[in-house]
């Protein structure tokens, strides 16, 4: 069944999305969760004009949110998805006070309404502890890894580069051998060809972890560049070339494109802890795994302060507070401490 719309509304949606991508310079991802948010309140007023918007539709929004259940997980919606809807539609309506045909409909304390009570905003925003691989975890599911055909190398030494550089998947995903450089023992991720967090170009030099990391990568990039013959704009970590043979699809080799999104290496990695019988971390998981034993591996304030740089931080406090936080039991002992 095809969804109402309103064209009138249709047209002001476009032009406010228009000018969160061109204006304020948001991504993609954010200009879709911006779309998806407002349409969810129009759907709550049955697609009327946005003209006739009054507070109680914004209250009445609200409370459907908090008793929607959510198709995918069955559970109610989150506090902080539900925050994310709210605050799409904030910023729309506090905009659309300042267009033309609005003014004298829509003020800019209208958009207020959309707020979220303290004690939902504070659940939304709290921090928690998320799981992630100890360093023997690590290890182990990299150990379980077979090396039998040229997917699996590819996956072997993506894992490994994942431990050496702590790396978004995202980035990785994108990465080309050029960007590569063993001599040095680094990977540039110029934000002018690679899918980095908000565009910022990291050098990032390979971690002194265990040897048998940096083997497995170099020989994938030596495989590369000397058997495959893969030039410099060539993937790093190239998708599967299928095709059909003798009536079934088989992998036939490796493609010279890099992978449009970061799915297939996020599953990659799942599927190497999965055979090793643990849980299925995520790339981004290794981050943290990085930052608990740089906590150890780096004392001194400047030594931190490179690796903080290296995994493409500005602020140390970045890197302590989102990944390096201290869990209550430690908390307790370090107060209880005596000089």
């Amino acid at each position: 069944m095809m969804r109402k719309i309103n064209e009138e509304n249709e047209r002001m949606k476009r032009r406010y999305l228009q000018y969160r991508k061109r204006a304020q310079r948001k991504d993609l991802k954010s200009v879709q969760k911006d779309a998806e948010g407002i349409l969810r309140f129009e759907q709550s007023t049955g697609f009327k004009s946005f003209k006739r918007f009054h507070i109680e539709q914004a209250i009445k929004f609200q409370d459907q949110l908090e008793n929607e259940v959510s198709k995918a997980t069955g559970k109610p919606l989150s506090k902080s998805t539900i925050r994310s809807i709210l605050m799409a539609n904030k910023r729309f309506f506090f905009w659309l006070a300042d267009q033309s045909g609005y003014k004298s409909r829509i003020r800019h304390s209208d958009a207020d309404y959309f707020n979220m009570d303290a004690k939902g905003a504070r659940v939304a925003s709290a921090v928690r502890d998320t799981p992630y691989p100890s360093m023997e975890m690590a290890r182990h599911a990299f150990s379980y890894m077979p090396e039998v055909t040229e997917i699996d190398r590819r996956n072997k030494a993506l894992f490994a580069f994942f431990m050496l550089t702590g790396a978004r998947d995202g980035a990785v995903a994108s990465l080309c051998l050029k960007h590569i450089n063993l001599i040095d023992g680094c990977v540039y991720q110029d934000a002018r060809e690679v899918k980095t967090k908000n565009a910022k170009t990291i050098t990032t030099y390979f971690l002194p972890l265990d040897a048998e990391y940096l083997a497995t990568f170099t020989a994938w990039v030596t495989y590369l560049r000397t058997e495959k013959l893969f030039g410099p704009d060539d993937a790093l970590f190239p998708p599967p070339q299928i095709q059909a043979v003798d009536g079934a699809f088989t992998v036939t080799g490796l493609k010279r494109e890099i992978y449009q999104n970061a799915n297939a290496i996020r599953a990659a990695i799942k599927d190497a802890f999965l055979r090793a019988d643990l849980p299925q971390f995520t790339p981004h998981a290794f981050r943290k795994t990085l930052v608990k034993w740089a906590d150890t591996a780096y004392p001194t304030r400047e030594a931190f302060k490179a690796f903080s740089q290296n995994i493409g931080h500005s602020s140390v406090i970045t890197t302590v507070s989102a990944y390096c936080p201290v869990a209550i039991e430690r908390q307790a002992e370090l107060i209880k401490m005596k000089s």
